[in-house]
C-alpha cells in the first residue's frame, strides 16, 4: 500500500499532522507513540501474527466476562444449556472480529479509519457511537476492576476506581507496543489467576444441573444468553485492526485469523464458564465473591490483584481505540490526548452504574454498547469484500466524491429494523416479548444491512463509473 500521508482521508502532500507522531520501531520500544489515524507505512512495520494470540487473550479474562456468565443461569438455564449458548455467542461474534483483524497488516490503517473506505464522511457516526462505546466498556469493566482493587487495600471504592482507571490510561496513551507488550505478561499472570479461581471453585460451589425456565421461555433465556454473549467477542470487531496495524504486508493472514479468535473465544469461553459455574456466588459483587472462593489470604489478595490487572490490560485497549476513534471523525486532537481523555470520563459512568442496580445497569449497558456494531460489520465487510483483489489505497479511496446515502441508509436501517427484537432491562421490543424474551436484534441488524447496503453499493458504484468515465 502507498504510504501517502491521509488526514480525514485527505493526502496531506508529506507534512506533519496531528493524526501522524511517533511509531514504535521493534517489540519492546516502549515510548509514547504519538502516532495517530495516518496509516502505518510498510518501513515502520514489525512484528508476527503470534502476538494476535495474546492480545486478544488476556484483555478478555475480567470479571465482566465471568458476570456475564452468571447471567445465564439468572435467566433460569441449567448449566449444559447456558454453556452451549455462551459458546455459540462467543464464537458467531469472534469470527467478524478476527476476519477485520486481518486487514490492519494489508493496509497500516486502524479499523475505524478504514471505514472511511465505506462510509466516507459519515464515519462521523460510527466513529462517535464508537468513541462512547469505549468509555462506557471502560465503565462495565473498571466497576469490577477498581473495587477488587478497593478490597485488596481497603481503599474506598471511588479510589480503587480512579487508580485502576488513571493506570489504564497511561497505558492507552504509551500506546500500540506498551499494550501489546503488557498483553503479553498478562496472559501468563491472569491465566493462572483464573486457573486458580477455577481449581478453588470446584471443589466449593456447584453448578446449577437444573434451571427454572421451561419451554418457549427456556428458548428464549438461550438466546438472550448467546446474543449477550455475541455482544461480548462483537464488541471487538471496530478494534480489530487497531493492534494489527503494524504487522508488516506480507504477514500470513490465515495465521492472523486463527490467533485472533483462538485468543477471543478461548478466552471469552473460559470466564463465562466461571460465572456458569459459580453463579450462586458471583453476584453482583463479583470481587466479593471472588475473596470468598479463594478463601481470603494471600490467595484472596492475589486473585483481587489479578481482577485489577484484568480490568487494565482491557481498558487500557478500550482507551487505544477510543482514541483513534475520536480522531476518525475530525476532533484535531494529539492521540495520546484523546486516550486520557476516555478516561476522564468514564470514572463518572463507574460511580453512576455502582451507586443503584449494579446488575440491571450492567446488563443495559452491555447490550447498548454494541447494538451498532452488526450494521457497521456488515456495511464494511461488502465494502471490503467489494475491493478483493485490488490494491487498498486509503488516501485515493477516501478521496472518491462518493454519496453517503448507501452507507447511512444501510447503517441507521438495520438499527432500526432491529430495534422490535431488542430485549434490555430498559426496553423491550414487541418482537422480543412475543418471543419470551429472546434477542435476535444482532441478526436482524446485520441481515437487513448487508440487503440494504450491497445493492446500494452497486448501484453507487456504477453512478461513479459513469461519472469517471463522462471526465476522461
Amino acid at each position: 500500500m502507498p504510504s501517502a500521508h491521509v488526514s480525514g482521508g485527505l493526502p496531506t502532500g508529506g507534512r506533519r499532522t496531528v493524526f501522524d507522531g511517533r511509531m514504535p520501531a521493534a517489540p519492546g520500544d516502549l515510548r509514547v507513540e504519538g502516532h495517530g489515524i495516518e496509516p502505518v507505512p510498510e518501513t515502520n512495520r514489525y512484528g508476527g501474527a503470534g502476538r494476535l494470540f495474546t492480545v486478544w487473550f488476556a484483555p478478555n479474562l475480567t470479571m465482566t466476562g465471568v458476570f456475564t456468565g452468571t447471567i445465564g443461569i439468572a435467566l433460569g438455564l441449567d448449566f449444559t444449556t447456558a454453556l452451549a449458548a455462551v459458546v455459540l455467542g462467543t464464537v458467531l461474534g469472534a469470527v467478524p472480529t478476527a476476519y477485520m483483524s486481518t486487514w490492519g497488516s494489508r493496509t497500516g490503517a486502524g479499523q475505524l479509519p478504514l471505514a472511511r473506505l465505506a462510509f466516507g464522511r459519515a464515519v462521523v457516526l460510527p466513529g462517535v457511537l464508537q468513541w462512547l462505546s469505549s468509555i462506557a466498556w471502560d465503565a462495565l469493566i473498571g466497576l469490577f476492576g477498581g473495587d477488587a482493587l478497593a478490597r485488596l487495600a481497603g481503599w474506598p471504592f471511588w479510589l480503587g476506581v480512579l487508580v485502576v482507571m488513571l493506570a489504564q490510561g497511561a497505558l492507552g496513551v504509551l500506546g500500540y507496543e506498551a499494550i501489546h507488550r503488557l498483553q503479553l505478561v498478562m496472559t501468563f499472570v491472569l491465566a493462572a489467576a483464573f486457573a486458580l479461581i477455577a481449581l478453588r471453585m470446584a471443589g466449593s460451589v456447584h453448578p446449577a444441573w437444573t434451571g427454572t425456565a421451561h419451554g418457549a421461555d427456556r428458548v428464549g433465556a438461550f438466546v438472550l444468553t448467546s446474543t449477550i454473549a455475541l455482544s461480548l467477542s462483537l464488541s471487538w470487531a471496530p478494534y480489530a485492526s487497531d493492534f494489527s496495524r503494524y504487522l508488516p504486508r506480507g504477514t500470513a493472514r490465515s495465521r492472523m485469523f486463527w490467533c485472533t479468535l483462538l485468543g477471543l473465544v478461548v478466552s471469552f469461553v473460559a470466564v463465562q464458564v466461571l460465572g456458569l459455574w459459580g453463579a450462586s456466588v458471583l453476584t453482583d459483587q463479583t470481587a466479593a465473591g471472588v475473596d470468598h472462593v479463594l478463601g481470603g489470604g494471600a490467595a484472596g489478595a492475589f486473585g483481587l490483584l489479578a481482577v485489577a490487572l484484568a480490568a487494565l490490560a482491557s481498558n487500557a485497549m478500550n482507551d487505544y481505540s477510543g482514541s483513534l476513534a475520536l480522531q476518525t471523525v475530525g476532533v484535531r486532537l494529539p492521540r495520546p490526548l484523546a486516550a486520557a481523555l476516555a478516561v476522564v470520563l468514564g470514572f463518572p459512568l463507574v460511580l453512576w452504574m455502582h451507586a443503584a442496580n449494579t446488575t440491571a445497569r450492567f446488563q443495559n449497558v452491555l447490550l447498548f454498547v454494541s447494538y451498532w456494531i452488526p450494521g457497521f460489520v456488515a456495511i464494511v465487510v461488502v465494502d471490503w469484500l467489494a475491493r478483493r483483489g485490488t490494491a487498498v489505497d486509503l488516501a485515493a479511496g477516501t478521496a472518491l466524491p462518493r454519496s453517503v446515502r448507501p452507507p447511512l441508509l444501510a447503517f441507521v436501517g438495520a438499527f432500526a429494523a432491529a430495534v422490535p427484537f431488542m430485549d434490555t432491562g430498559l426496553y423491550v421490543g414487541p418482537a422480543a416479548h412475543a418471543l419470551h424474551g429472546a434477542d435476535v436484534s444482532y441478526y436482524v441488524a446485520f441481515l437487513v444491512a448487508l440487503a440494504l447496503y450491497a445493492p446500494l453499493r452497486v448501484r453507487e458504484e456504477s453512478r461513479v463509473r459513469v461519472r469517471e468515465e463522462g471526465r476522461a
